[in-house]
């Protein structure tokens, strides 16, 4: 009797034991299984929300006068509000720029620049309205006769700027209006890094804020200068000549 009750009770504990390792693989299923639902439906949202929280840290330094690294749709750039003289100064240190170049410009739309007093002539317009734009095309402009500057734009004839074709670059436009963003290089060299240790290491100090979003491309924008007719290349870039000629070349 004893004999078989020892049987009954090793029986009762292997029974046991097999049953609850069904029981922890059926529940290790469900829990993958709601994982990767989770993941699949879900992870949308879990991007907006970080690309939300980083327009809000790069809005955030630039305000607060800082200077910020962050993607383009060509190279890595730093950012800076034009009428924040600490952060202005701060990208000529960073880059060792000479202080008599001016910085380029980017605007999240044609109203902003409009609102620059800029001369937009037949020539920008027709590329401004094509599928380059926005893009990686940098347009030299001038200003109209006895048109209104912004304070900080006082000293310039001309300027050179663009609308960028990278979507968290462009909110953070839409929110601080235009900002002065020059690419993230040590001032002389031929290309900018693409991943952003490696600009990191070059640059002669740290940037306030870095927005990290894969590598960047090597390439530069394409600067064309609409104030001569036929306008002049002044830089290749991303955008050929052809691509360009074939729009003007389009009635």
């Amino acid at each position: 009797m004893a004999i078989n009750n020892f049987i009954y009770c090793q029986n009762g504990k292997i029974l046991l034991s097999l049953a609850i390792n069904i029981l922890l693989k059926i529940v290790f299923m469900i829990l993958e299984v709601s994982f990767r639902f989770f993941a699949y439906f879900c992870r949308p949202i879990m991007i907006k929300m970080l690309k939300t929280d980083l327009k809000n840290k790069a809005v955030a330094t630039l305000q607060n006068g800082g200077v910020v690294l962050i993607a383009t749709d060509t190279v890595y750039g730093l950012a800076a509000l034009p009428t924040s003289e600490g952060a202005v100064k701060k990208i000529y240190s960073l880059k060792n720029r000479p202080q008599n170049m001016f910085l380029p410009i980017m605007v999240a739309n044609m109203r902003d620049l409009e609102l620059l007093g800029l001369d937009i002539n037949p020539i920008a317009q027709k590329i401004f309205a094509s599928n380059l734009v926005p893009g990686a095309i940098t347009f030299v402009l001038g200003f109209k006769e006895g048109s209104k500057k912004p304070s900080w734009l006082e000293t310039r004839e001309e300027i050179a700027t663009r609308i960028p074709d990278n979507q968290l670059l462009l909110s953070v436009l839409r929110e601080t209006g235009p900002l002065l963003v020059t690419s993230a290089n040590k001032h002389g060299l031929p290309v900018t890094q693409a991943k952003v240790t490696d600009i990191l290491a070059e640059l002669n100090g740290t940037p306030d804020l870095v927005v990290e979003d894969g590598e960047g491309k090597e390439s530069p924008s394409t600067i064309i200068n609409c104030r001569h007719n036929p306008p002049i290349i002044e830089r290749a870039g991303l955008i050929p000549l052809s691509v360009i000629n074939n729009i003007l070349e389009t009635a």
